[in-house]
């Protein structure tokens, strides 16, 4: 299969990886204790009003109680709202101390300067938080919690909705308060560091609706149907959602390639355009119903139809003359569903939660790709297609128990989860009568299952009024089979666990060091061999993957400059076994393959500080900045280098300026990011957009009831650029054969976001 084109870039692997995550932490909390005001790069989003530092789970007004914030319904102090789960702990750490169990509480008049109409409009504007995890679908069933955010004290048992989906279909004026708290505190097993709760009270009949606009000057249509409308209400002891969605994109690049010797003599230029899009509609509904006193029911559903298409066009020039024109096309469309619930009960001395999910993504993808000659008597038309259909499915039993005991919380739980994907792939060859003919291609096609059973045993407890410990520890018992050509069946038995201290060393200051050992979720598709037509690359089949494991460390330091706003540092180490990558085959070519140990390391530093200080009422500054370093032994090379394809170098700039007494904000953001090349056994690519993106917006947040909101995107003139070096053989021991360097234009961007309540 002949070699096209495609874009990426390097970077250093890291050294010493444990002082410099010590080191980072000592020097941050240091300064930040010693001097507040000359905190570096100080910038901010306090709200105007100051949040004032209650305990987690109190009640606006109430007396302070710690602990956990899941437990026995209590009625808000400060409302007449009907009583929700987590409003108030009532297991034994709620007596234990206060300071470790307390955080920051946010109520809707913190917000009101940005005119919020659902819980992530606030929430996104809660000083120094970022919204994590949630909507699963990658994740290793529902026992890694993953997400900081928490409804009413719980989790939910979606793993298709995002917790930023089910954050917008919750009405502004339904939220009592945002608690922000440290995760170890609770009495959910895998929480620590920064963890929302968002308690949420019973309204009457309400909707919501936005609409979302683009478009794009350059190669792209213009974007007229995404949005979202969603119902919320109650009937007697039912509360339920509906929503509508649409997750879309439209977008485009045009420009030229040039492909040259190993002596960077030019062998031929491309003009390359691109246009693609992406519809995901949606259609999704939560339910609960109170049974009786402390036994709820939830169901959640969801139903998507996405659809893909991207189209590029490639003239090809020898000597400034045009000879071929290659037509690329991809198109992947198929639909998803989703339904699980859990039911609430207490059981004894404590509570007993069972959950149930069953989900089904059907996809159906193509590719081909066509090289037609413009002088049609020389050479005939040639070309492949790539076809694929693949069913992938997972069900889900769990149950947890939990209860009070020693004056802390225990939770038992058993998880069961079948994952199961069926896959065919077929081959064509363009044959001289312009039809596609198939060609054998027997290791693409297959079943992958696994069947995984696990347990585990935590235990929470705040130890005294400044430290807080959580603790787990579990197993699991999997087997993976895999059907078709290279059927195979391995069993696995792998221990889990984690282990997290909260430190509140003053008011303001909230330190947490957690250690856990993981287990990776595989990619099935992994295990069978597939094509990638317009780079002319391809991966075999591997039926000896494992899941990877890890143990990671992480210290996250939070800081509060009270009316300056917040600042967040977090560092994350992992130590991972049996890393996946592409590693060579004894016969020749490539797989997705196990290496035997791999090292990253993340730092990340999140900070919003209100301007208002400085004389500039109304107005904040964001500043998002992040390095990951990470290494690996080549397989090919055994030399030291970092994950492929991953961005280790990260900021993100955010200023908004809400005018007072008016209801007019504006703004703008710089993203910068960068990324790691790819390595293949013949190829290093590297892909980059960008690599920095300017906008501005503005905002008014009452037009005829409605906000409104223009952005202008691009402004710096971001590229889509890659670069590719291609070696004849392998490139440990071959000579380049072509280097290929793309440059295309995006354009400026241009998009409006209209959203209201009825």
């Amino acid at each position: 299969m002949p070699h096209n084109r495609l874009n990426l870039r390097p970077i250093a692997p890291s050294a010493a990886y444990g002082p410099v995550l010590i080191g980072c932490a000592l020097m941050w909390s240091a300064a930040a204790c010693a001097n507040e005001a000359e905190m570096p790069g100080g910038i901010a989003t306090a709200p105007a009003t100051a949040p004032v530092t209650v305990p987690v789970t109190a009640p606006v007004g109430a007396e302070p109680v710690a602990g956990p914030v899941t437990g026995t319904p209590q009625p808000d102090a400060n409302s007449n709202a009907v009583p929700v789960v987590g409003e108030m702990a009532t297991t034994s750490t709620a007596a234990a101390g206060d300071a470790a169990g307390r955080g920051q509480v946010y109520t809707i008049a913190d917000f009101a300067r940005y005119a919020p109409r659902n819980a992530l409009d606030m929430l996104d504007n809660v000083p120094g938080f970022t919204i994590q995890g949630g909507g699963g679908n990658g994740a290793r069933g529902l026992g890694q919690a993953n997400e900081n955010v928490l409804i009413n004290g719980s989790r939910l048992s979606s793993k298709s909705d995002s917790t930023r989906d089910q954050l917008s279909r919750i009405t502004a004026a339904n939220v009592v308060r945002i608690e922000i708290v440290d995760g170890t505190t609770l009495e959910i097993p895998g929480l620590s560091g920064q963890v929302a709760n968002i308690v949420v009270q019973r309204g009457g009949l309400s909707g919501q609706f936005t609409w979302r606009g683009g478009y794009r000057p350059y190669n792209a249509k213009p974007q007229f149907y995404g949005g979202e409308a969603s119902v919320s209400g109650g009937i007697g002891q039912l509360d339920y959602t509906f929503a509508l969605a649409n997750e879309n994109s439209r977008f485009g690049a045009d420009g030229p390639s040039f492909i040259t010797d190993r002596n960077g003599i030019l062998l031929e230029r491309q003009d390359r355009q691109i246009d693609g899009r992406f519809d995901n509609p949606k259609l999704s509904t939560n339910l609960k119903y109170d049974l009786a006193r402390n036994v709820t029911a939830r169901i959640n559903a969801s139903y998507t139809r996405p659809n893909f298409r991207r189209n590029a066009e490639e003239l090809i020039f020898l000597s400034d003359i045009a000879v071929q024109n290659n037509t690329v096309r991809r198109r992947s469309r198929g639909y998803e569903y989703e339904i699980g619930g859990d039911l609430e009960f207490p059981l004894g001395a404590g509570t007993l939660k069972l959950i149930a999910l069953e989900s089904f993504d059907r996809n159906d993808y193509t590719e081909s790709v066509v090289r037609d000659f413009l002088d049609q008597g020389a050479i005939a038309s040639s070309g492949d297609r790539f076809d694929q259909i693949g069913d992938e499915g997972e069900r889900i039993v769990r149950a947890e128990y939990g209860w009070a005991m020693w004056g802390g919380d225990w939770q038992v739980s058993a998880e069961a989860a079948f994952n199961r994907l069926d896959n065919t792939a077929l081959l064509y060859r363009l044959d001289s009568a312009g039809v596609f003919q198939e060609i054998p291609f027997p290791a693409g096609s297959g079943g992958v299952s696994e069947d995984r059973y696990e347990s585990t045993i935590s235990f929470s407890r705040v130890l005294t009024s400044k430290l807080a410990l959580q603790t787990t520890l579990g197993a699991e018992y999997s087997k993976i089979s895999q059907t078709g050509s290279a059927a195979n069946a391995r069993t696995f038995q792998r221990p889990k666990g984690s282990l997290s201290l909260a430190w509140k060393p003053e008011a303001g200051l909230d330190v947490t060091l957690a250690m856990r050992r993981e287990v990776g979720q595989l990619s099935f598709g992994d295990f069978l061999a597939r094509v990638f037509l317009d780079d002319g690359n391809a991966n075999g089949a591997n039926n000896e993957l494992v899941p990877s494991q890890a143990w990671i460390s992480s210290l996250e330091i939070n800081k509060s400059f009270g009316i300056w706003g917040s600042s967040t540092l977090s560092a994350e180490q992992r130590w991972i076994e049996d890393f996946i990558d592409l590693v060579p085959l004894l016969g020749g070519g490539e797989a997705r393959g196990n290496i035997a140990s791999a090292r990253r390391l993340m730092v990340e530093w999140n900070s919003t500080f209100n301007l208002d200080p400085l004389g500039v009422a109304g107005a904040r500054l964001e500043v998002r900045a992040e390095i990951n370093e990470s290494s690996l032994r080549d397989p090919l090379t055994g030399e030291t280098r970092a994950f492929p394809g991953r961005r280790d170098r990260g900021l993100d700039l955010k200023f908004r300026h809400d005018v007072p007494g008016s209801q007019w904000a504006y703004g703008s953001s710089l993203e910068y990011g960068r990324q790691t090349p790819v390595f293949r056994i013949s190829e290093i690519s590297r892909e980059t957009d960008g690599p920095s993106f300017l906008s501005i917006f503005a905002e008014h947040k009452d037009v005829a009831g409605l906000t409104v909101t223009g952005r202008i995107g691009n402004l710096l003139g971001g590229r889509s650029q890659y670069d590719r070096t291609v070696f004849a053989g392998p490139r440990n021991t071959s000579s380049v054969l072509f280097a290929e360097r793309r440059n295309l234009r995006i354009g400026p961007t241009f998009n409006i976001n209209v959203s209201g309540n009825f």
